[in-house]
């Protein structure tokens, strides 16, 4: 038995849900998110939640049932919250800015690194050493912000480069003479 396949999905207030065959359709005030479940699972709609059960006993069919809840349930939080992922640029010199829809970051390169931000995210620059990345599509979210890491990774002896927030760092030690 899946522990997380046999929770329902709870919809709060304002959210609604429909299902069409096997597609589920969540509205929320953040926008619209669909996903289409597997065959071998069944999609339901009672009492204000949804429930995700598995259609016969094969193996696949319970990795299926706690897979297609979760997937359901980043519907209705992607909705209602949204995904955040934040990253901090650490090294001298190292900084990003919004233009437009374009992410210009500075890392250390001999030109300027533009990023451009797909549709469906927002990212923002409270300060030049943050970036905020913010959706409604989780996997998106942390598409895009693995995206922007990879330009310039933390590397372990001095920690420069772009990190997640509360990323830790493994530091190793230099030469010795």
């Amino acid at each position: 038995m899946s522990r997380i396949g046999k929770k329902p999905v709870a919809l709060p207030s304002g959210v609604t849900a429909e299902i069409k065959g096997q597609t589920v359709e969540v509205k929320g005030p953040k926008g619209t998110r669909s996903f289409t479940a597997t065959d071998h699972v069944s999609l339901s709609l009672e009492d204000g939640a949804l429930t995700v059960t598995p259609v016969g006993k094969t193996k696949v069919a319970r990795q299926q049932w706690g897979l297609t809840r979760t997937m359901v349930a980043n519907l209705v939080t992607g909705v209602t919250d949204g995904f955040k992922k934040e990253l901090e640029i650490q090294g001298v010199g190292y900084r990003a800015q919004m233009q437009g829809t374009t992410l210009k970051l500075a890392l250390g390169y001999s030109h300027d690194v533009n990023f451009d931000v797909p549709a469906g995210i927002t990212v923002t620059c409270p300060k030049q050493t943050e970036i905020v990345v913010e959706g409604t599509d989780q996997q998106l979210v942390g598409q895009v912000a693995a995206n922007i890491r990879e330009w310039r990774g933390p590397e372990p002896y001095k920690g420069k480069g772009i990190r997640y927030k509360g990323e830790f760092i493994f530091r190793k030690e230099g030469k010795k003479k």
